[in-house]
């Protein structure tokens, strides 16, 4: 089996979690993951193996999701139902992660969503690993002070 097919077969519920953060729609999010394989399939030649094929194939369902989100602005999850039965809570996350910069929300999401180590979100993002850990801590307090003055 081709690497990129066994990828695909193996992780495309992953890829689709997190493309449906960025999109806010588990539909878009499944038409970008395919959409990013079918770029994926065309620019395979392009990929050199300087790093993982995983984190090249990240960055290009990435990129799907944020062009979807460009062509058609949404809310970010607003009719899901709530995952941890809080409603209120999953929105002020929701709504906290929105107001993150891309950067940060894009890293959270590969380490929470699709559990990558640094060094996978690193290549992902085109980032040091001491990078990614500086951008998570700084989602982090981002995060945190968010919520907490939600709360009050």
């Amino acid at each position: 089996m081709d690497e990129l097919e066994g990828l695909y077969r193996s992780r495309f519920d992953i890829f689709t979690r997190v493309a449906a953060t960025v999109t806010g729609d588990s539909e878009r999010a499944r038409d970008a993951v395919q959409e990013a394989f079918a770029t994926a399939l065309r620019k395979r030649r392009s990929f050199r193996g300087e790093g993982p094929l995983e984190a090249w194939v990240w960055r290009i369902v990435l990129n799907a999701a944020r062009m979807d989100v460009r062509r058609s602005i949404s809310a970010i999850g607003e009719d899901e139902p709530a995952a941890n039965g809080h409603p209120e809570r999953d929105a002020e996350l929701r709504m906290a992660l929105a107001r993150l910069p891309e950067r940060q929300r894009t890293a959270v999401f590969l380490r929470y969503y699709a559990d990558l180590d640094y060094a996978a979100i690193g290549e992902a993002l085109g980032i040091r690993t001491g990078t990614v850990a500086a951008t998570l801590n700084a989602a982090h307090a981002a995060l945190r002070s968010r919520l907490e003055e939600a709360r009050t």
